[in-house]
């Protein structure tokens, strides 16, 4: 049976998210699973019925205010997840609530108090403007006048969407549209937030300004969010805790730091050189390929990037160097084929 680590005591992004943290939950997943029925071909002409588990005995719980990425390989059942916490799917066993209710029993009820945001699906009308779509958005959730004008003064604002309410969505650029759609999710104060890729096709200005906006959202307003991507670099700057799930299991809960201890993989570090040197040679890395005056060296991820780089800049000309982190598919392979996950 697998037994998941417990996250660690590492600090929160603030003192306000701490305090939220330690706060009563707002997110919990008691013994989760889900299965489907699907057809199969059993011959030219025939096909039986089969059962897929997409996510089987899923347990967490997460506290007010926290930020929380749920990572996996495409497949791994984050989406399933995210249609069960929503109300979307039912669960075919255990139990879900969500800000007090039960998602698929009490959806509408839900929907106020929760926001949602797809990176590959907007919820915002193509042909309409900006300012248009908020306005059908403001009467879909009863919001009123005096509230609605605050937050969408305030949302703008923070998304630095001014000149963008008189435009249509279609003429959008993917960047304006996500801030658009972040903007729409929360229009009616929702205490949870669920993002799914936001970041996904963003050039690194788009997604700077989205991250500091969850950053501050979170800080500020102590906004519950349950984020889903890809991208590593949205988890590290935003959550103190991560989840993973894999085959449609949990097989890690804790901060990212201890993903990387526990799936013993590798960063890389690439050093560009002002001129093109031998393999380098330094204590604790190893040399994966040479081209010209670059070179790439990993090193465990658990170690700190600091003493590496002020030994190589100590002995070698150093022009630039980056450093590179494990793909959230590499880390959960090592996992399974070290026999790791625990």
């Amino acid at each position: 049976m697998t037994t998941i680590p417990t996250p660690s005591s590492s600090a929160a992004s603030s003192s306000t998210v701490a305090s939220f943290a330690a706060s009563e939950p707002v997110i919990e997943a008691s013994g989760v699973s889900k299965t489907f029925v699907v057809r199969r071909r059993a011959g030219l002409l025939r096909r039986v019925k089969a059962e897929v588990r997409a996510v089987t005995d899923v347990s967490f719980t997460i506290r007010r205010g926290e930020m929380v990425g749920y990572i996996g390989p495409n497949g791994a059942g984050k989406s399933t997840t995210i249609k069960m916490l929503t109300g979307i799917l039912v669960p075919s066993a255990g139990t879900l609530r969500v800000a007090g209710v039960e998602p698929a029993r009490e959806r509408l009820a839900l929907t106020r108090r929760i926001g949602v945001v797809f990176g590959q699906r907007t919820t915002l009308w193509w042909d309409l403007p900006l300012r248009d779509s908020f306005s059908l958005l403001r009467r879909i959730y009863k919001i009123s006048a005096t509230r609605y004008r605050e937050n969408l003064d305030r949302l703008v604002d923070a998304l630095d969407l001014g000149s963008l309410l008189d435009v249509p969505v279609r003429q959008l650029s993917l960047g304006q549209r996500m801030r658009g759609d972040i903007a729409a999710a929360l229009l009616h104060d929702p205490e949870v937030l669920y993002l799914d890729e936001p970041t996904i096709g963003l050039d690194i200005v788009s997604k700077t300004k989205v991250r500091e906006f969850l950053r501050a959202l979170n800080a500020q307003q102590g906004t519950t969010v349950l984020l889903t991507t890809h991208d590593l670099t949205d988890i590290e700057q935003l959550c103190s805790r991560v989840m993973v799930i894999d085959k449609g299991t949990l097989v890690y809960d804790g901060d990212l730091d201890g993903l990387r201890e526990h799936g013993e993989s590798e960063r890389v570090l690439v050093v560009d050189l002002e001129r093109p040197l031998p393999p380098i040679q330094v204590r604790g890395a190893r040399v994966l390929r040479v081209e010209g005056p670059r070179q790439w060296l990993c090193f465990p991820a658990a170690a700190s990037a600091a003493p590496l780089v002020a030994a190589i800049a100590d002995r070698y000309p150093i022009a630039d160097l980056s450093i590179q982190e494990p793909a959230i598919e590499t880390v959960i392979a090592r996992m399974y084929a070290e026999g790791r996950a625990s």
